[in-house]
């Protein structure tokens, strides 16, 4: 998959099958669209084109906007390259580009920079300044810019009322799991590892404490949960604690993996953790003895879950 960071990268190809969004999570619903837009390429002999907008559009017409995104840019890239897509253009979304009218976005982009051939859309899909651009609009003059409009019905990417909201949703009310059933495999995150308190290497459970830069990426509700986490290029069984810490006087808000049978220093390295399925919310403990009998306890569910998912 060849990654564009601007239109004004992008080279006309042979026959481009389009489809353009934000596809924050590319879950099930995407997933669906996409395997469409492959079908529809292959059966023409052409090319896939995805057209994303970054930074979110929300974070630029409401820079107050408390919403988080469930994908960097590196782990959405990641996700269409599995999926089969061959060309990524990454559009910068800024207060000029948002008022470009939806008349403008079809000639411009579409016909002028792509050259679509066939233009494929979920359905509700909305585009332009203030959202004026539609599929009855595009199904009217597509043929006069020269292309052919497929919209994706809402039964089929609605049939588990699947949506990047529901899964913010659930991923907030301690409900990983099901997050992940509509995303279609794990919530993952990435950070590298710091130096934290060590508390947990003097109780029997040491911890890689991770840093997360991305400050707009949404982390699981405070808890502790079984995960999978990737290390130096294997993938290894553990726990993983988000919260304040509270029987240690309230922290600042940390994520600490107890990678299971891993005894190796990482610091500084970069780790990436799935998120299977949470154990318990975060509790206070009157002492640190009686954390540690309720780690082990923990340490096994995870171990139990983990058996059960592989």
């Amino acid at each position: 998959m060849r990654i564009y960071h601007g239109i004004q990268e992008f080279e006309k190809i042979k026959y481009p099958v389009v489809t353009s969004g934000t596809f924050d999570g590319v879950h099930v619903g995407h997933q669906k669209i996409l395997r469409r837009v492959n079908q529809m390429a292959r059966s023409k002999g052409g090319e896939t084109v995805l057209l994303t907008f970054w930074p979110h559009p929300k974070f630029v017409l409401n820079p107050g906007s408390p919403m988080k995104l469930l994908n960097t840019f590196q782990e959405k890239a990641a996700h269409l390259k599995t999926l089969g897509i061959d060309h990524l253009i990454r559009i910068p979304f800024t207060q000029k580009f948002s008022q470009m009218t939806s008349e403008e976005f079809v000639k411009t982009i579409l016909v002028e920079k792509i050259g679509t051939r066939q233009l494929v859309i979920g359905y509700n899909h909305r585009f332009g300044k203030n959202r004026e651009g539609s599929f009855r609009y595009l199904q009217e003059n597509g043929s006069a810019y020269g292309f052919e409009v497929v919209e994706i019905s809402r039964k089929d990417v609605d049939h588990i009322a699947v949506s990047s909201t529901k899964i913010r949703e659930h991923i907030l009310s301690h409900q990983i799991h099901l997050a992940n059933t509509l995303l279609g495999r794990p919530y993952e995150f990435s950070g590298k590892v710091v130096r934290g308190q060590q508390i947990g290497r003097k109780i029997g459970f040491p911890t890689a404490n991770i840093e997360i830069s991305e400050k707009y990426k949404l982390l699981p509700s405070d808890g502790s949960y079984a995960v999978q986490a990737h290390v130096r290029g294997t993938k290894k069984h553990g726990m993983m604690n988000i919260g304040v810490k509270p029987t240690l006087g309230n922290q600042p808000r940390s994520i600490e993996v107890n990678i299971f049978d891993f005894k190796n220093e990482i610091y500084g390295e970069e780790l990436k953790v799935e998120v299977i399925k949470q154990i318990r919310p975060e509790m206070k403990f009157k002492n640190l003895k009686e954390l540690t009998s309720q780690l082990l306890l923990d340490s096994q569910e995870a171990r139990t879950i983990l058996t059960e998912e592989h």
